[in-house]
């Protein structure tokens, strides 16, 4: 099967290491073209305009100072970027899946909640690890970002609290395996305390963990590295290997994925 990607890579250092991340996408057609709205393009025109009207005509009432001010606060706001380190991907994560010493580490952004998240859960994670997780050549680590709704905090709350009884992965699994849409109540607590009882946990030790908020901090800072790194949706992965990060939009078919490692593994 042909198929035709197109990457984008930007690169960065850490602790003296150069990190280059290769954006990879999926295209359909080869014919395929960028669609421009047009009402969308002549109305933003005129937002633009009255915008640099206002800049051209207003700016004789602002005094000096404050017009020095307005421009010092607009460039240091353009030039600071985030910073990226080994953490924003490795830290605030779930236990690895998979040989802690496999040469490649699959990092996925996600939220329990979201549809194709789902999709990419009961179509492809499987295969990935049935063929390289299981053998050895693949680690696995999931972090969040809740961005659906209270319900996404929950489910991830009770996630990494099953983990503290080793059953992260578990309890992962039967989350997706339960998914029913977003913010409809599938993942309430009721539902989240069943899914505890059908794999074991002890409910005990959950209903402290859950109830102590113990995982609160982490996951916002997991919120705070898919940001860091600009995420605006899920799921989104990173293929990291020899300091080279391979970052794969959405819930893309599972050669997508066995291509990458398949190429990073003849290196």
């Amino acid at each position: 099967m042909n198929k035709e990607n197109s990457d984008e890579k930007f690169s960065f250092q850490i602790e003296g290491k150069d990190y280059i991340i290769s954006e990879k996408r999926k295209l359909q057609k080869k014919d395929q073209t960028k669609k421009i709205h047009v009402p969308s393009l002549v109305i933003g025109a005129v937002i633009s305009g009255i915008c640099i009207a206002i800049i051209i005509f207003g700016i004789e009432n602002i005094s000096n100072d404050t017009q020095q001010l307005i421009e010092t606060q607009l460039v240091e706001k353009e030039i600071k970027q985030p910073v990226i380190t080994p953490e924003t991907f490795f830290a605030n994560a779930s236990p690895i899946l998979g040989n802690p010493n496999a040469p490649i580490t699959l990092v996925e952004f996600g939220d329990y909640q979201c549809h194709f998240c789902n999709v990419y859960f009961q179509d492809t994670e499987h295969k990935i690890v049935e063929n390289f997780v299981n053998t050895g050549k693949v680690k696995i680590i999931f972090k969040d970002f809740t961005i659906i709704g209270p319900d996404s905090v929950s489910a991830s709350h009770f996630a990494h609290c099953a983990g503290e009884q080793e059953k992260f992965w578990e309890y992962h699994n039967i989350l997706y395996n339960n998914w029913n849409g977003e913010n409809n109540g599938w993942a309430s607590n009721n539902n989240l305390i069943q899914f505890a009882n059908e794999i074991g946990l002890d409910m005990n030790e959950l209903e402290k963990c859950n109830s102590e908020k113990r995982y609160k901090s982490l996951i916002e800072s997991s919120n705070s590295d898919a940001k860091s790194l600009g995420l605006t949706g899920t799921p989104a992965f990173f293929i990291i290997s020899d300091g080279n990060a391979h970052k794969i939009h959405g819930a893309q078919p599972y050669d997508i994925f066995e291509d990458v490692f398949e190429s990073l593994l003849e290196k």
